[in-house]
Order: C-alpha cells, then structure tokens, then sequence
C-alpha cells in the first residue's frame, strides 16, 4: 500500500513538472528542433481508437495515458464528459484500464467547461493554467484538441515528457516534447522544451 502511494505521488510530481514547462516554455525564438537525448525506450503508437484525441508518454516505462473523445454513435459529445482519460499498459499485455480515484482527481484528469456548441475549455486538474481546447475542426469536421505553444496553435496528437534518472520523488525530467499540426500552414510539429 505505501508502495503504491508513492508511486501515485511520483506521477503526480512529474505531471505536475510536465505541465509548468508547458506554461513556462523558453521562448519561441530560442527553440530549434531537437533530436538529441531520445528515450532508449521504443514506445508503441496506439492503434485503434477511433475516437483519439491525443495521447501521453513518458520514461520510464511504454504504459501510456489516452485521452479520447466521449461520443455517441451519432458522433454526439458527451457534454458533461467530452474526454474520457484511461491507461493503456502496453507493459500489461496492453490492458486498457481507469485511472485510480488519486490520479484522476490529481494529476491526468481533465475539467471541462463549455464555452459554446460543440467547444470545450479543457484543463488538467493538476494544473488549471494550461487551456486546452476541444472543437470541430472546419477543415475535416472532426474534433480534435488545440494548445498554444510558443505562439504557435497546435492540433495535439501527442505528449511526451522524457526522464533520465533523479530519485523516486524528483525524477531528471530533461525535456517534454509536444507533437501535432500547425494551424497556421498544416505542417507537422514538435515542440521540444527544456526542463
């Protein structure tokens, strides 16, 4: 059990890491792509989520956080519960599974908040400064989840928070890429920010 908490308390320390560089970010004239340091690890694609907003990964292990839109069959948005956040662990054989009371209430879930049809304030209960937002894109009429990122406005697909060694309680988070579209020209991005 205390094993288990201090798991739970590590996550939501580097959660709560991977969201203050977010907010925080060195400024965009300083970024240049960088492919260095990657992960030794390979990490899987999720496949088969027909409704996948963005996903989350991070060292030091392939379990990933899935952010999902809640959608009926008719492509209807769950108004109170527009995403729905949940475990893959691909070091579980792949199991889907809910977050824990702890982590949903503290670190990976998402408050949503509508500001009009079909668009959602989305934040991160860990941390309510980064806005998110979850709409119908007029290009393919499909939702899809944007962020502003050293002034850029991001479609997300995805999160990943790198860690190199640290402790148990402070993990050596040294960088959190953020991966997606450029609104602007549609080009592909990656968002490499220092920790």
């Amino acid at each position: 059990m205390r094993t288990a908490k201090l798991l739970t308390l590590n996550i939501l320390l580097l959660f709560s890491l991977l969201i203050t560089a977010i907010v925080n970010p060195v400024p965009a004239y300083a970024q240049v792509v960088d492919k260095s340091d990657p992960s030794p690890l390979k990490f899987p694609t999720p496949k088969g989520i027909a409704n996948l907003l963005f996903y989350l990964q991070r060292d030091p292990n392939t379990n990933t956080i899935i952010c999902e839109l809640n959608a009926d069959k008719n492509g209807e948005v769950d108004r109170k519960e527009p995403i729905l956040v949940y475990w893959i662990r691909y070091g579980d054989e792949g199991e889907k599974k809910d977050l824990s009371y702890i982590q949903k209430k503290f670190a990976y879930g998402i408050q949503a908040k509508e500001i009009g049809k079909d668009h959602y304030e989305l934040r991160f209960v860990s941390h309510k400064k980064l806005p998110m937002y979850l709409l119908k894109s007029e290009n393919d009429k499909k939702f899809h989840v944007y962020v502003t990122v050293n002034n850029k406005k991001i479609q997300l697909d995805r999160i990943f928070v790198r860690i190199e060694g640290g402790s148990f309680w402070l993990p050596n988070v040294k960088y959190v890429e953020l991966k997606g579209i450029n609104t602007e020209n549609n080009a592909a991005v990656l968002e490499r920010i220092k920790v």
